[in-house]
């Protein structure tokens, strides 16, 4: 009896071990597709927001095309322009429904779409977001003084937002919902793994907020599971005096602006 149960015992530590390697080895190559959703679409499509707009295309390297939306001013003076960094799903389209938060104060915004994501095309690295990152900033700050741009960045746009206005001058940084860095919001849910060795993306956006000497402001809410309350408020530590961490009381990860909190706050960031 006890050296059949040893032996089911030593079976079911097999089959968990077995579970363990097939599930590691699954993160490692599937990594992208779990933790990416876009959406692509042909290059002849046209979007048909509601909201004036400019469709832009840019030839970057290795013949791929960064694809731009510029969303106008709805105030009758322009005051300067967001640079927004959307989230893992889909393409422009999803996002579209935040401009007009922005816009209306007299900002245009600036939305582009990642390699693989709506009409950008080209190779989906975090080299490549941050370089085209930078490419937006060259080609807005062209149109407009950095001290009239403002960088924004929603969920995985936090990391390079931060990054690029670690690296460029601007007028402030706003973070919906940001991360310590990314491998910290897959350890929340993978405890067990060694995450920081097998997911290649960092976007390690504590480190670039060191670095970063405009006002900062973080919105996270407090009942968000996929970026946790926990692991956004790691970032107070390395806020300057005068940045500020908004948090929305049951708040969750899509529905910040629902809240009279964020938008009563974002309203008085952008009457200047």
């Amino acid at each position: 009896m006890k050296k059949e149960r040893v032996k089911n015992v030593l079976k079911w530590i097999k089959i968990a071990a077995l579970i363990y390697v097939l599930g590691a080895i699954a993160l490692y190559f599937l990594q992208d597709a779990i933790l990416f959703r876009p959406k692509s679409l042909k290059s002849t499509y046209k979007y048909d927001f509601p909201e004036k707009h400019e469709d832009i295309n840019i030839p970057v390297n290795d013949n791929s095309n960064l694809n731009i939306i510029r969303f106008f001013s709805t105030d009758t003076i322009t005051k300067g322009a967001v640079l927004y960094f959307h989230g893992n799903k889909k393409n422009i389209a999803w996002y579209a429904k935040y401009p007009p938060f922005f816009t209306r104060h007299g900002y245009e915004v600036w939305m582009i779409d990642y390699p693989g994501f709506g009409k950008s095309t080209g190779r989906f690295t975090e080299e490549n977001l941050y370089n085209w990152a930078g490419y937006l900033y060259k080609y807005v700050n062209s149109k407009f003084s950095s001290e009239h741009i403002i960088i924004y960045g929603k969920s995985m746009g936090t990391g390079i937002a931060s990054q690029l206005a670690s690296k460029q001058a601007c007028k402030s940084l706003i973070l919906e919902t940001p991360y310590y860095n990314f491998p910290s919001i897959l350890k929340t849910y993978l405890p067990f793994y060694p995450i920081n060795r097998m997911i290649k993306y960092e976007f390690p956006t504590h480190r670039y907020l060191l670095h970063t000497h405009v006002p900062v402001t973080i919105f996270q809410g407090t009942a968000d599971r996929i970026v946790t309350y926990s692991n956004a408020e790691r970032l107070k530590v390395f806020l300057k005096p005068g940045d500020e961490f908004i948090s929305i009381e049951g708040g969750s990860h899509n529905d910040l602006f629902k809240f009279k909190q964020t938008i009563s706050k974002l309203d008085s960031l952008l009457k200047n």
